[in-house]
């Protein structure tokens, strides 16, 4: 493993290049000087199975490393049946892309309150986690393969850090991706030092032990909040918001972890995901 730097996507510069094709995204993002890359079917699996394959071939050529974000519809706390069988389908579906593509990881949102008492949906979303992951994981070849439920950034979404290291506890693939602004804007604009971080490390060594820890997904960006969290994504310009990186990297380089790092900034993903990448090797060479 080493550690990777890169976007969700590639901002505005990709097409103001020129470029449009997914097929374009694995050299731009190589000469870009960052290898990593998120894609996202946030509004759905708009995509062939045959492009994802000719995509991943050429991600692999340019050793880019790839995950993909599951559709933003998915909510295991949905007292729907019809609408948990839906879920249950888009994380299939994701991994029948991550097979094609030849990624290692599906990041996506685990549930939200809707109306539910929080303790009432968080009680459904352990519930469901626990029969649906370990039952595709008797049915499927999950080897080499992480399912990252993300932590959220809003007060009716299932998705504090120790929720989300609880719920990875019910199968061995399950990792935690941690977005650093969306943790922040719950806190409030309180994840400000090494310590900070450091306590959701700690607890995630605690319960899920250091190998998978060490293979959770980072998201990284400014993010605007308000009193139920968060607002809107931000650039690193930004001088109001937080989280800073650099603190981050230091409890990085503190714990030898090495996980994947994508930028979520609001338009300049690659240009800040750089910055990211530049501060790293920076205190690397410098300890």
């Amino acid at each position: 493993m080493s550690i990777r730097f890169g976007p969700s996507g590639c901002g505005d510069e990709f097409y103001q290049q020129g470029f449009s094709s997914i097929l374009s995204v694995p050299s731009w993002i190589k000469n870009y000087g960052l290898d990593a890359y998120e894609y996202s079917f946030g509004h759905g699996y708009q995509m062939s199975l045959e492009t994802a394959q000719k995509a991943g071939s050429l991600f692999k050529e340019n050793d880019i490393a790839l995950s993909l974000h599951a559709p933003f519809y998915i909510n295991f706390a949905n007292a729907d049946p019809v609408m948990y069988e839906k879920t249950k389908g888009y994380i299939n579906t994701g991994i029948k892309f991550l097979k094609a593509f030849g990624a290692d990881r599906l990041i996506f949102h685990a549930s939200s309150c809707g109306k539910m008492a929080r303790e009432d949906a968080l009680k459904l979303t352990h519930d469901r986690f626990e029969e649906f992951f370990n039952y595709i994981d008797q049915n499927n070849n999950l080897d080499g393969i992480w399912l990252c439920p993300e932590t959220m950034g809003k007060s009716l979404q299932i998705g504090t850090y120790q929720e989300i290291i609880d719920l990875c506890l019910h199968n061995k693939h399950l990792v935690p991706t941690f977005d650093f602004g969306h943790i922040n804007s719950l806190m409030q604009g309180q994840l400000k030092d090494e310590n900070d971080f450091k306590k959701i490390f700690d607890y995630s060594i605690e319960k899920l032990g250091f190998e998978r820890t060490n293979n959770c997904h980072i998201h990284f960006s400014k993010i605007q909040y308000g009193s139920k969290g968060e607002i809107k994504h931000l650039n690193f310009d930004d001088l109001v918001y937080g989280p800073e990186f650099e603190p981050l990297a230091k409890v990085l380089l503190d714990y030898n972890l090495e996980p994947k790092i994508i930028c979520e900034s609001m338009n300049m993903m690659p240009h800040d995901a750089l910055i990211m990448k530049n501060i790293y090797n920076n205190l690397k060479e410098n300890r």
